[in-house]
C-alpha cells in the first residue's frame, strides 16, 4: 500500500503547570519547565533528522505557551515556522484555570472525559465542544493539505482528538477509552492507498518517546 499523506502530532514537553499540577489555560499556562525544554530539544533533533530525510511541508502549532515553546524549539531546527491554529488550543478550561487539577476532579468527579456534556468548571467547555472544535480544526488541516507530510506540535487533547476523528469512535466507546500521552510523545497516523483503491487511515505510531532515553534515536 502506498502512503499518501501523513500526519505527525508531537506533544509538548513539560509545561510548569503540569510539573506543579496545575490548570494550564490562557492565564495558568506559563510555558515549559527546563525539563520541559529539554525534552523540546531532543525531540527536535529527532524531527530534524526526519525532515532532512523526508520534509514535513506544513507544521502547525496551537496558541497556548507551552506549545509555542516546544513549536519554536522545533522550528528552529527544522527550519520551519508553525502556524498557529486557535481552534487547536487546549480545552478553554473557564474558572478552572489555574487552579488545581486535584481539586477541579474531585469537584466534578473525575477529568472532563467521564461526563462529556457536563462543564467541569464555570465558563468552561464540555469535553464534548473541545472534541468537536479540534476534530473540525484537524479535518481542515488534512484536507488542505491531502497528500503530504503534516508536523502538529500538539496537546495531549489534540492527540485524543485524532484518535477519535480517524478511528470514527462513537461516544459510547470513548466513554470507556483513553490513550496515554506523555510529554513529546511522537504520534504517526498514515493514509495508506492500496491497488484497489482502498483508503485507510492506519496508526503507524502512538507516543513513541525513544528521543527521551537515546537522544539519537
Amino acid at each position: 500500500m502506498a502512503i499518501t499523506t501523513e500526519l505527525v502530532l508531537a506533544r509538548h514537553g513539560e509545561a510548569n503547570n503540569n510539573a506543579t499540577g496545575t490548570v494550564g489555560g490562557e492565564r495558568g499556562c506559563t510555558g515549559l519547565s527546563p525539563q520541559g525544554r529539554e525534552q523540546a530539544h531532543r525531540l527536535a533533533l529527532r524531527l530534524a533528522d526526519e525532515h532532512a530525510e523526508h520534509p514535513f511541508e506544513a507544521f502547525y502549532g496551537t496558541p497556548r505557551r507551552r506549545v509555542r515553546d516546544t513549536a519554536n524549539i522545533i522550528g528552529q531546527a527544522l527550519s520551519l515556522t508553525a502556524t498557529v491554529v486557535d481552534a487547536l488550543r487546549g480545552p478553554d478550561h473557564g474558572d478552572a484555570d489555574g487552579r488545581p487539577w486535584h481539586e477541579i476532579k474531585t469537584a466534578f468527579g473525575g477529568p472532563p472525559q467521564h461526563d462529556p456534556d457536563r462543564p467541569y468548571a464555570t465558563g468552561s467547555e464540555t469535553w464534548n465542544q473541545y472534541l468537536e472544535r479540534a476534530t473540525t480544526a484537524l479535518r481542515q488541516i488534512l484536507a488542505r493539505h491531502a497528500g503530504r507530510r503534516i508536523l502538529i506540535a500538539a496537546h495531549g487533547e489534540t492527540i485524543e482528538a485524532a484518535h477519535v476523528l480517524l478511528l470514527q469512535l462513537p461516544l459510547e466507546v470513548r466513554l470507556g477509552l483513553g490513550f496515554v500521552t506523555d510529554h513529546t510523545g511522537v504520534t504517526r497516523w498514515q493514509h495508506h492507498v492500496n491497488r484497489f483503491d482502498r483508503r485507510v487511515w492506519m496508526l503507524a505510531a502512538h507516543n513513541d518517546i525513544r528521543h527521551l532515553t537515546n537522544p539519537q534515536g
